[in-house]
């Protein structure tokens, strides 16, 4: 019997963990009018870092189709996590990034990092990480 509720509570988690990984996927195409919205203006159309007001940061935008070039080849979800909704904040002109408020605080989602440990963050951003995985170049 001990076997049997093993099983079970076995099944269920891993059919909500997959539950959970499914929804913290995002929408890529939300993230990427997110993007166009919020981010496009230090890091450019192409994500490059090249966007129009690069000339007048006193830190460079990343180039965010090569975090994970940057990385070994590995996407560095902590790290980019926690530099879009401020928990690592930066500097670039005088006030942190993100310059446009709390509308990515919020704790009501979660990614996992490379090491499989969650991130706790919020839907706006597990959508817009969607859109830039989906411009990593190796």
């Amino acid at each position: 019997m001990t076997r049997v509720f093993d099983l079970s509570v076995l099944s269920l988690a891993v059919a909500l963990s997959a539950s959970a990984a499914a929804a913290a996927e995002g929408d890529a195409a939300t993230g990427e009018a997110l993007y166009d919205r919020y981010c496009a203006a230090c890091h450019g159309a192409g994500a490059t870092g090249q966007g129009p007001m690069h000339a007048v940061l006193t830190v460079q935008p990343s180039d965010l189709t090569a975090l994970s070039a940057g990385n070994d080849g590995v996407f560095p979800m902590e790290r980019v996590v926690k530099r879009i909704d401020g928990r690592d904040p930066l500097v670039a002109h005088g006030s942190q990034m993100p310059v446009y408020g709390d509308f990515f605080d919020g704790d009501g989602a979660s990614l996992r990092t490379e090491s499989g440990q969650p991130v706790i963050t919020s839907t706006p951003v597990v959508d817009l990480v969607a859109y830039l995985l989906s411009l990593q170049v190796q």
